[in-house]
């Protein structure tokens, strides 16, 4: 067993705890209260450090970097206070995507009274509402137990941020440490498996069904176990729909995979919920995006078998007639195996071939010709060129806002996972930064960041980092000079009277190029296509700057404007 006995730093002991986790990459800020984190990185050559430009900006590549790897990922603010502070709103996007990531801060010193220490904050009291847990270390001796405690917590289900705020002076004390480099504290991998009385119950259920329907979410992709999903939808003829933000559940090409459900995915899988008098729901909450909670976006007569690893959210949102409190997948195997062994077949030949004949229309109206000539691009027409251009094996990223909404079901995911979305906190500014963490995770992926021109203006900054680094993704800025969900309101709901919805930038492939990266202006949709052919060869972070049509503006939620009168 391989041990470290000496005496260390806190710093030291700091690193070594990250070498314990498997730690291979560390995105962060250097700051003054983390000096001797810095130095034992320095000479840690295990771990790589990847230096931010801004705290926030860096726990999206963590974020990034821990949904595409399923590993935590690690951010370092260097900095007490304000290096702290910057961290709140990628720490409170990773907590709404159930992303494990580990936030290291730095933090005052013990002996300082906090209303008088330089950049004094309650750090304790800051995170507490935004991560399953956070520390506050007041002992350089319990340094190694805290990170394992930490780590372990972020990885156990359900997944979730977690903070340790590390004071200055613990970070310079020395001590006598033993850290077990041998094991890891946590697993990447949930099989807590389904009692035989819920599979048996779940199991009469379904085969009891006309219209049943699988929905599969996050508790499938990001452990990349779409196969058993559809090892049971094969054996039902069933159709599979996936929860909001997790298109890339089940690979695009299967053709019993309908789409993203709900109100912002496409007609086809929305109708199946809809109709459907069973739903299994795996690995999904049935959350926010997917239902607005409202029985308007699922059938209220259903039957819901729901699977879920935290116990809380089985049944939270929806009755349910089943909820079993067990990996998504591993349930799906459970279920396939039960049910092949009754040798039961299900009355749903019409069901299945309604759906099919449904999801070939759409498709073939959604790849049509109607947009390829209009000028300006409209966002069908961006949409349509990238399904032909990009690599089955793309990761692709998004923002929040109406043109990254429009294409979250308008794109085609093969490998998951490979679709990465702020989910339910509706975050702009999420995508660029994302990407790079994407990248770093799964360097051998084409990485594709699609932005809009607002959104790309808060973290232009991070080309230094992808330049820096070596972080090679292409990020697609549709640009229409406004903050364009916000303007569509406007426009629908407050009589065209807009305030502060129209924007100027500078050029951003020009920004690009004196950054040292590439970049490409699109004019025409027939520009497109050559322009990402360019950048997935050009070998160095690229920007493709898209005029895109600002008059292609659609209001998402306009259940939250109907009480208004024009």
């Amino acid at each position: 067993m391989k041990k470290s006995s000496k005496v260390l730093t806190g710093g030291q002991a700091a690193v070594q705890s990250l070498q314990k986790e498997k730690v291979e990459n560390v995105f962060g800020l250097i700051g003054s209260a983390t000096m001797e984190m810095f130095d034992a990185l320095y000479h840690e050559k295990k771990i790589k450090f990847i230096g931010v430009r801004d705290e926030r900006t860096g726990t999206h590549m963590a974020d990034g970097y821990a949904r595409a790897s399923n590993k935590p990922g690690v951010i370092l603010a260097g900095q007490n206070g304000p290096g702290a502070t910057n961290l709140v709103t990628g720490i409170a996007q990773a907590k709404a995507a159930f992303s494990p990531v580990v936030a290291i801060a730095g933090s005052f010193s013990t002996k300082d009274k906090l209303e008088d220490a330089f950049q004094g904050l309650d750090q304790q009291s800051l995170f507490n509402p935004i991560t399953k847990k956070t520390w506050t270390i007041n002992s350089v001796k319990k340094i190694p137990k805290v990170f394992s405690n930490a780590f372990n917590t972020a990885m156990s289900s359900r997944r979730g941020p977690v903070c340790i705020n590390i004071p200055r002076n613990i970070l310079a004390e020395t001590s006598k440490f033993n850290i077990n480099q041998n094991k890891k504290s946590y697993s990447s991998e949930s099989f807590l498996k389904a009692k035989n009385s819920v599979i048996k119950k779940s199991a009469k259920i379904i085969t009891q069904s006309t219209k049943p329907v699988i929905i599969a979410g996050g508790g499938i992709k990001y452990t990349a176990k779409h196969k058993e999903v559809i090892k049971l939808a094969e054996l039902l003829n069933i159709p599979i729909v996936t929860a909001a933000g997790h298109g890339d559940a089940v690979p695009f090409n299967h053709k019993l995979n309908a789409g993203q459900m709900g109100p912002r995915g496409n007609p086809v899988a929305s109708k199946l919920v809809k109709q459907a008098d069973v739903i299994i729901a795996l690995g999904t909450r049935l959350g926010f995006n997917s239902t607005f909670y409202s029985y308007e976006n699922i059938n209220k007569n259903a039957k819901i078998i729901q699977v879920e690893l935290e116990k809380k959210m089985l049944g939270r949102y929806f009755p349910i007639s089943v909820g079993i409190c067990a990996d998504a997948a591993t349930t799906a195997n459970q279920l396939f195996q039960e049910i092949k062994k009754q040798k039961t077949k299900l009355k749903i030949k019409t069901w299945t071939n309604n759906y099919l004949k449904e999801r070939k229309v759409f498709l073939n109206n959604r790849d049509s010709n109607k947009y390829l000539k209009k000028f300006p691009i409209q966002p069908g027409g961006l949409f349509k060129e990238l399904r032909k251009v990009l690599p089955k094996n793309s990761a692709i990223t998004l923002d929040a806002g109406t043109l990254c909404l429009q294409a979250t079901d308008a794109l085609e995911y093969y490998n998951p996972p490979s679709l990465f979305t702020p989910l339910d906190f509706g975050l702009v500014g999420f995508s660029f930064a994302c990407g790079l963490g994407v990248k770093v995770a799964c360097p051998n992926k084409t990485v594709v960041s699609l932005m809009g021109d607002g959104g790309f203006g808060m973290t232009i900054s991070e080309l230094s980092t992808a330049v820096d680094y070596g972080i090679n993704t292409i990020t697609i800025v549709m640009n229409n000079k406004s903050w364009g969900a916000e303007k569509a309101y406007q426009k629908d709901f407050f009589g065209k009277r807009y305030i502060g919805a129209d924007i100027s930038s500078p050029p951003f492939d020009k920004i690009a190029q004196l950054y040292g990266a590439k970049g490409y202006k699109v004019k025409k949709i027939s520009e497109i296509n050559q322009a990402v052919k360019d950048a997935l060869k050009c070998n160095k972070p690229a920007v493709i700057d898209v005029d895109v049509d600002p008059k292609a503006l659609y209001s998402f939620r306009r259940d939250s404007f109907k009480h208004r009168i024009k």
